[in-house]
């Protein structure tokens, strides 16, 4: 048994390896901009919610562009925000109001719009400490859109605004059925011409898992107690899919995952699960009554081939995206799961089309004649109407109700809910892999359809445990059948750490709004002039948002919207800067464009050529130029490759000399520095070090400094003026010999950074003085600057 086991373990590991390999080929693993939680504040991009300074816990978020607000069910509060400002004039109603507040609300779990042209908001709220949920819906939001008029109203007074955003007390009904017990349960919920569609437990042990529907008048559900239906259920997501123009044949699609059971009853693998019912379901009339008659579900699947053919499936749904496009009718479903090893853990993105769906829902059904027997296509005749259809007029319009099928068809519908046929994904493989190990969960998924110059680009958003959003394009080579992952930027939203609950895109107004337990972040999607000032930095970016227009890189629009501009570059899928900005490579034009540095170091000391590209996707090379040749510095148990720089742990006479760095990325070379290495001799700096520390013992001074200054002009690395002799805490005369050994005459400037970096604020006031050089004291009268002006002697010398 033990051999056994190591061999199963092997067999996972060498697989984990393998797809830890492809994952490497296929990505770089850093990003091309990374931008903490002060950056993105510092550059206006983002803005942060937090309510009353405490945990929000925001349960929900529900955005209303019509109206223009963004919903937040929070504990104990429902907030409105602005969507221009999210920190900026909201509103709030708490759950404790004279009505509710015996039922000891904590959250609210739910959020749908009660109608587009509506003031009203539906929402479900939740109990603690074990009581029965209590349902409450319209909510009154008049401040915020007037019916009559049909806009926005800007002019209510703040407090008329407050009275009118609240709990109507006629609308309380329970909301067990409705909402979960616990606020930690999964639970998915949609709302469609009045109907509330949701997935939960119904019970407050978490033994009935459910697929529910909620009207005025019925309340219909799955079986209870039926582990063919629902084994163990998670749920995910849920969406209503119109198939047709027909509304009657609407189907409403749940997203979940749930166990297997062998053959001796017991739960085996977990599945990702797709299943659907029809949106006008009425259950039967003498059997099936108040349950779906029309429940079926199949499997979703996203694999990864693996050698020897053992496929790796990641079959632990995280969370779920459906795309809709214009006519609503053919979404795309995005998928982030990962996986149930415990060996290593991976997470991946499959995206489903519609098509696949629906044809693994017209596919045979799935039958075993017994438990320990595997699944097999049904083959014996099917009952008419076919079981899982709706009543519509697109079947026949036969049966103007569920209640009128067959109880023949009820019978096989129940004894048969499973589909033989899976999904499998686009290109049959996922667009995303991650399988680094100790990496960051990603738990949250949103997706953008963008127009580019060479077409349109899926915009992944996903968020991590770890308060992160990673904006992540997808490309697939269909010559190489192989996906390729652009990373473009990870935005650190908050703070502090905490996991992204919910990611809502605003495509209207090119906007992310983003909910943690540290609040509500808006955050712009794009922020193009971050990438670069240059054709070439702009079109590596490969940021299908972002185009060069010819004199920055800015947003792109599509033909016809914007002509101001007289070209546009971008190359999103290759990325060929090359070719797009005039070929430029390394000429003397270039040359003359990159920045220049002049560097000290010390002999058989540490010196640090710094040299960090805008991209983090670039390769840093070095080259060294001497006598007219120039050869690539290649790292060794001396000088090392960091990502800061170039570092020598011991430079030698020999390493003088010009460094340059260049990046590399899709090709294009570019010349970001020449560096300019001087190296000391090791004990003409000792002899000065000594020199200076003498003179500082004989006059029995201190220096205003308590730590290391180094003059703006030439740089030179703090360890490089560090030999074995260090000047003491009382030296302050040592650098000025430092500057007469490099040439640097500049003593105005080393004045003024000395007294800047050195002197406490009380000490600079009293010798801030404009320097005078010697001998120039009648110019500085001429220009009325007195002898007092002139900085003191002791701190001239410091």
């Amino acid at each position: 048994m033990a051999a056994c086991m190591r061999t199963v373990y092997l067999a996972l590991m060498l697989l984990y390896l393998f797809l830890l390999g492809m994952a490497h080929a296929a990505r770089s693993p850093y990003p091309r901009i990374r931008l903490s939680h002060k950056e993105l504040c510092q550059l206006n991009r983002t803005w942060v919610f937090q309510g009353h300074g405490v945990s929000l816990q925001p349960q929900t978020m529900l955005l209303d562009e019509g109206h223009e607000r963004l919903y937040v069910g929070a504990k104990n509060t429902l907030f409105s925000l602005s969507l221009d400002r999210v920190n900026m004039h909201h509103r709030e109603v708490g759950l404790f109001s004279s009505v509710v507040a015996c039922q000891e609300l904590r959250h609210i779990e739910l959020l749908d719009p009660w109608g587009y042209r509506s003031a009203k908001l539906g929402c479900m709220l939740m109990s603690s400490q074990g009581r029965d949920p209590v349902g409450q819906y319209r909510i009154t939001d008049k401040g915020v859109f007037d019916e009559g008029k049909g806009k926005a109203i800007d002019v209510i007074d703040d407090a008329v605004k407050d009275r009118l955003f609240a709990f109507e007390d006629d609308s309380i009904m329970s909301g067990k059925g409705r909402c979960p017990f616990d606020p930690n349960s999964p639970c998915t919920s949609t709302l469609s011409r009045g109907e509330l569609y949701i997935g939960l437990f119904t019970d407050y042990w978490e033994n009935d898992g459910a697929l529910c529907r909620l009207n005025n008048q019925t309340y219909t559900r799955t079986e209870r107690d039926d582990r063919q239906q629902l084994n163990e259920p998670k749920f995910v997501g849920s969406a209503v899919i119109p198939d047709n123009d027909d509304r009657d044949d609407d189907k409403v699609y749940f997203f979940f995952t749930e166990r297997e059971m062998n053959a001796e009853g017991m739960n085996k693998a977990v599945y990702t699960r797709v299943g659907r019912v029809c949106a006008n379901d009425q259950g039967g009339q003498r059997m099936l009554v108040n349950r779906w008659s029309s429940f079926l579900k199949t499997r979703l699947i996203c694999s990864v081939a693996g050698p020897n053919g053992i496929d790796t499936h990641f079959d632990e749904l995280e969370d779920v995206f459906v795309l809709k496009n214009k006519d609503g009718k053919t979404p795309e479903i995005f998928g982030l799961f990962s996986t149930t090893s415990a060996v290593f853990k991976g997470y991946a993105v499959c995206v489903y089309h519609m098509e696949d769906i629906r044809a693994a829902f017209n596919g045979p059904f799935a039958y075993r004649e017994r438990p320990e027997h595997h699944w097999t296509a049904y083959e014996d005749r099917v009952p008419y109407p076919r079981p899982g259809s709706c009543a519509s007029k697109v079947n026949g319009g036969g049966f103007s109700s569920s209640k009128e099928f067959p109880d023949e068809v009820l019978r096989f519908v129940r004894s048969h809910p499973v589909m033989y046929r899976p999904v499998l994904p686009q290109h049959r493989k996922p667009i995303l892999l991650q399988t680094e190990p100790g990496r960051r969960k990603l738990i949250q998924i949103a997706v953008d359809r963008v127009q580019a110059q060479d077409g349109h680009y899926h915009v992944l958003y996903i968020g991590t445990d770890d308060s992160v959003v990673l904006k992540v394009i997808t490309i697939y080579n269909k010559d190489t059948d192989s996906m390729e992952e652009v990373l473009l930027e990870e935005l650190q939203v908050f703070k502090v750490s905490a996991p992204i609950r919910e990611i809502i895109i605003s495509p209207k107004r090119q906007q992310l709004y983003v909910g943690s337990d540290m609040g509500v972040a808006q955050v712009r999607l794009h922020q193009c002039d971050l990438y670069g000032s240059e054709c070439a930095d702009c079109c590596l970016a490969r940021d299908p948002y972002c185009a060069w227009d010819g004199l920055t890189c800015s947003r792109f629009y599509p033909a016809g919207i914007y002509t101001k501009r007289r070209f546009r570059r971008q190359d999103v899928r290759h990325g060929n800067a090359v070719q797009l900005c005039n070929g430029l490579q390394i000429d003397d034009e270039q040359w003359h464009k990159a920045e220049e540095r002049l560097v000290y170091g010390v002999e058989s000391n540490s010196t640090l050529l710094e040299c960090v590209p805008r991209s983090l996707q670039a390769k840093v090379l070095w080259f060294l130029q001497k006598g007219g040749e120039k050869h690539e510095v290649r790292g060794d148990d001396r000088v090392i490759m960091t990502s800061h720089g170039l570092l020598f742990l011991r430079v030698k006479r020999s390493d003088a000399g010009v460094y340059v760095c260049q990046t590399v990325e899709h090709g294009y070379v570019h010349t970001l520095l020449h560096v300019t290495l001087h190296v000391l001799i090791g004990e003409k700096v000792e002899s000065v070090i000594h020199v200076a520390n003498d003179r500082e013992e004989m006059k029995g001074t201190a220096p205003c400094h308590s730590s290391l200054g180094l003059p703006p002009g030439p740089s030179i690395s703090p360890r490089a003026l560090m030999p074995s002799s260090v000047p003491g805490p009382h030296s302050r005369l040592w650098y000025k010999e430092f500057l007469q050994l490099i040439g640097y005459g500049d003593a105005q400037r080393v004045e003024e950074y000395c007294e800047r970096m050195w002197c406490s604020d009380k000490k600079r006031k009293k010798t801030k003085r404009k320097y005078v050089p010697p001998g120039n004291e009648k110019k500085a009268k001429a220009r009325g600057e007195e002898n007092s002006h002139r900085a003191p002697r002791h701190t001239s010398d410091t």
